[in-house]
């Protein structure tokens, strides 16, 4: 059972929050997230970081300038994911009002692989373009540029994810994350770097005195571009990517954004006036990504650039079908890879009055669909066992099947790593005999470095790789798959400990009655969360007062908010916890005051009773019901408290 763990919340901050009149709620919530300066939480545009330290990008600036003046075709290289496409958009949309001539393709993940390889190169070189400008990749692809400068094309690159030991011989390369950059906003997303470049190219015009076509368009008018791709890329949210996802809300509920963000939320039936951060990652990013991973990431790209609604409208529908289709395949691979693990679990689970297996150890391989009562295609599922009071399933999680999609191993991953708390990388069949890989981490193991770690002991066994702390994708040959596995069991054995897989649900710990109601629920709907920066829940103890089922699926509750010194919430500090506020009760004291508060609450996807007494993790929510708005609580999380 996963353990509920509040997090630190220092009193020093939230008295300054307090004190430069924040709600008691959220400054408890800011200062658990680090924040302990009010200036922290500007979110005007007046306080994004200046691009005066962002390594070339004024040099690229000059670089597009130049070529806008001399007419020179420009041809954008985009990645096919969410990040991929907004930074597409807004480098068209961009560039297009400063003048340029430009157009763009998006690999096709199922033939030509990520990135600016070669043979993109070669399907570039067919619409003659002077100057190929990637977004969101090409800090990898040293033989695609190689192969652009050989064939008399230049190449910028414009790119967030780490490099390798070789950068590539590119005209100007612009990263926060190269060597010799110090910007200090190095978790800007791919469409966060190119609406940087794009304002250090405003700056050079400006000096020039040139008037760019039509006056050119605002750039502020892209932040809904740049907001979505930010959150769907699920970057760490530090202060200067708050600032431009906020923004793009703004926009986004005022009715100004572009018609396809529009047309995405819509088909999702959500309200652009209420547009959140929440919506923007798991509405509109899905549907924009489904594109990417069944079909072509053009028909997103193409949308997002739509400037008439009808257009627009037409390519959602497009993409919520393709994203319902997506959902569907993903139902299919997770229930086979769960029923694998399943079988991993009974196999290496001790025999009653047993010791429970120790040491490092290869617990289960080679599961074939023909084991008898094992419902699974899973063909390959590598684990190693660690230690007597770790799962079963070890320290992370290799899986391959020949029947599993190429776009959806990436979310099959996430849904892994969640579960069950461990890196997982999850391969799928390509073409020649090799694998496509997509891997997810958790805190604690940095998923691109621990496959550079593999590849500097084993160089023979992986083909390529890249991505970020908590995601990245692979290459390898299909015969190689045995020894990668056991590769990387190794490295994530050495980097990871029994604290790092210790599955923990972390809140903001416990309100006070006077704290839970719907001008706080309203203060959190209204702020950005995300990577590094969590929606903010808490925990109580409630008395369940009345349950019913709701849409044969879902618990309707009232709760009733349980005070007093014996709360089970101090039950779940942990050791040494600063949080001391309250005395410990004694044993004259009552165990349990239930003369508390009564709330609305909602239990997702779960119909059996509950019992008279639980503790809960719960977000606060906004419920809207015939243009009445009143307080509801999310249940996240719920455990017996008697």
């Amino acid at each position: 059972m996963p353990e509920i763990a509040p997090r630190s919340i220092p009193a020093s901050a939230v008295q300054h929050l307090l004190d430069n009149g924040y709600a008691s709620a959220l400054a408890k919530v800011f200062a658990a997230r680090g924040i302990t300066d009010s200036r922290q939480l500007d979110t005007s545009l007046a306080g994004l970081l200046p691009l005066d330290s962002l390594k070339n990008a004024r040099e690229m600036a000059c670089l597009l300038a130049d070529a806008i003046a001399a007419k020179k075709k420009f041809l954008v290289i985009a990645d096919y994911d969410a990040d991929g496409a907004t930074a597409c958009a807004v480098a068209v949309r961009g560039l297009r009002s400063f003048g340029a001539q430009i157009d763009f393709i998006v690999p096709n993940r199922f033939e030509y692989g990520y990135g600016l390889t070669p043979e993109i190169v070669h399907l570039a070189a067919q619409r003659k373009p002077d100057i190929l400008l990637t977004v969101d990749n090409g800090i990898a692809s040293v033989e695609g540029v190689a192969e652009a400068n050989r064939l008399g094309m230049q190449v910028f690159v414009t790119d967030h994810h780490l490099p390798g030991d070789t950068l590539p011989d590119a005209a100007c390369i612009v990263n926060p994350n190269q060597p010799g950059c110090e910007f200090p906003g190095k978790h800007l997303a791919g469409v966060g770097v190119m609406f940087y470049v794009l304002l250090a190219l405003r700056a050079e015009l400006r000096t020039r005195g040139q008037k760019t076509k039509d006056g050119g368009q605002r750039l502020v008018d892209l932040l809904d571009l740049v907001a979505l791709g930010t959150v769907a890329d699920v970057v760490k949210l530090d202060q200067n990517n708050r600032i431009l996802v906020q923004q793009g809300l703004q926009r986004i509920r005022a009715g100004r954004a572009c018609a396809g963000i529009n047309a995405l939320l819509q088909v999702a039936k959500k309200s652009l006036g209420k547009a959140s951060s929440q919506d923007l990652g798991f509405t509109v990013g899905p549907r924009l990504n489904a594109a990417g991973r069944l079909d072509d990431m053009s028909l997103g790209i193409d949308c997002l650039l739509a400037d008439d609604d009808a257009t627009a409208t037409q390519i959602a529908a497009k993409l919520d079908a393709l994203n319902r289709e997506r959902r569907g395949i993903e139902a299919n691979m997770q229930d086979s890879a769960l029923a694998a693990l399943e079988q991993i679990n009974r196999r290496v689970r001790p025999r009653h009055g047993a010791a429970e297996p120790t040491g490092a150890g290869v617990a289960a391989s080679h599961l074939l669909p023909q084991t008898a009562g094992f419902a699974s295609n899973v063909s390959k599922v590598r684990s190693t066992h660690h230690g007597a009071h770790s799962a079963p399933y070890g320290s992370c999680l290799v899986l391959f099947d020949e029947t599993w999609h190429q776009g959806v191993i990436g979310i099959l991953a996430s849904r892994l790593k969640d579960q069950f708390h461990r890196p997982a990388i999850a391969f799928a069949r390509a073409n020649n005999g090799e694998l496509k890989g997509s891997g997810r981490s958790i805190a604690g193991l940095h998923l691109r470095d621990a496959l550079d770690l593999v590849s500097k002991r084993h160089p023979e066994l992986i083909r390529k790789f890249g991505g970020h702390a908590a995601a990245a994708g692979l290459s390898i040959a299909e015969a190689d798959f045995e020894n990668f596995a056991a590769a990387f069991e190794q490295v994530s054995g050495e980097l990871l400990d029994e604290s790092d897989l210790a599955q923990r649900i972390e809140t903001d710990g416990a309100l006070e009655p006077a704290e839970m109601n719907l001008g706080a629920a309203r203060l959190l709907d209204g702020q950005v969360w995300g990577q590094g920066f969590p929606a903010p829940q808490f925990n109580n103890d409630f008395v369940v007062q009345n349950q019913r089922v709701v849409g044969e699926k879902h618990l309707k509750l009232q709760l009733r908010h349980v005070t007093g010194t014996a709360s089970r919430l101090r039950e779940q500090l942990p050791s040494g916890s600063s949080r001391t506020e309250e005395p410990t009760p004694t044993a004259s004291e009552p165990m349990l005051n239930t003369q508390g508060k009564f709330v609305d609450a909602i239990l997702f996807g779960h119909n059996e009773p509950l019992p008279g007494q639980i503790h809960a993790v719960y977000s606060l929510s906004v419920n809207e019901y015939n243009g009445t708005q009143s307080l509801q609580l999310i249940i996240r999380h719920w455990r017996d408290a008697m």
